[in-house]
């Protein structure tokens, strides 16, 4: 295990290979996608997919900490995917469990912070249990951010947000004249968090799929073909040399 000391060492020196640590997006958002289709390339069945594909979690969350990335928000489980065959949402399920008994130690010891966003109640108990344990482990963790979304929609999301300040005005703790984009923002799944800079989407698909519909606003898109399994070090090290040679102007005029 290396040290904390080296752990920063590493990320400055990650930094500067991209250009300078300035230039790193604070923010990277992943739709982890393409596991089934990684399996059906191999002949594999679909399970195997998803297993490579959990592998994978742990693996990005430690690169892009080494690279200077401070959040990390990841696309694990939609509030559609439940529509999917019975076997494999049990799968999912299983593979959660997994992710969160055995690689848990490892972010935690590199200085991960775990964070879960989505509606957590349609989780079995022991599922959601272990996402508060896991949160209340790695609480004190600043190194890097990792937000999970798990039985998440924007839609969802904003529609959760616009319910619960209707409660707050109800009890005459918020008035409607206050409601800027500030605000509002205060009140989302990612409220506090800076807005995403990049978001990766792998498996060759060219859209968003409901994710963060209200943080994506001013986010640069990157589209690869490469299969979530696939998706190593040096995948995310392209992406942000890409993201790197962009000029993001905000509407305006550089």
């Amino acid at each position: 295990m290396i040290s904390r000391d080296q752990q920063s060492s590493v990320a400055e020196s990650a930094g500067e290979d991209l250009g300078g640590p300035e230039v790193i997006p604070s923010h990277v958002c992943i739709i982890m996608d393409g596991n089934h289709r990684w399996a059906r390339k191999r002949r594999l069945p679909g399970a195997a997919g998803h297993r490579a594909g959990a592998k994978m979690l742990r693996r990005v969350a430690e690169a892009a900490a080494d690279l200077g990335v401070q959040h990390l928000t990841l696309f694990a489980f939609s509030t559609e995917n439940w529509e999917r065959p019975d076997g494999e949402v049990r799968l999912l399920m299983d593979l959660m469990r997994h992710v969160m008994e055995n690689d848990l130690a490892e972010l935690n010891a590199r200085g991960v912070r775990l964070k879960i966003i989505g509606d957590k109640q349609r989780f079995d108990a022991d599922i959601r249990l272990k996402m508060d344990d896991c949160e209340a482990l790695t609480e004190g963790n600043t190194r890097l951010y990792l937000n999970v979304a798990v039985n998440f929609g924007g839609r969802w999301d904003i529609v959760r947000t616009a319910q619960t300040m209707a409660r707050e005005v109800q009890r005459g703790t918020l008035y409607p004249s206050d409601i800027d984009e500030s605000i509002f923002g205060r009140y989302t799944s990612l409220g506090g968090v800076p807005d995403p800079d990049l978001l990766i989407r792998t498996g060759g698909e060219h859209r968003i799929s409901n994710f963060l519909l209200w943080d994506l606003a001013y986010t640069e898109l990157y589209f690869t073909d490469v299969f979530w399994p696939d998706f190593d070090e040096t995948c995310l090290r392209d992406a942000i040399k890409e993201f790197v040679s962009r000029s993001r102007r905000y509407g305006a005029r550089s």
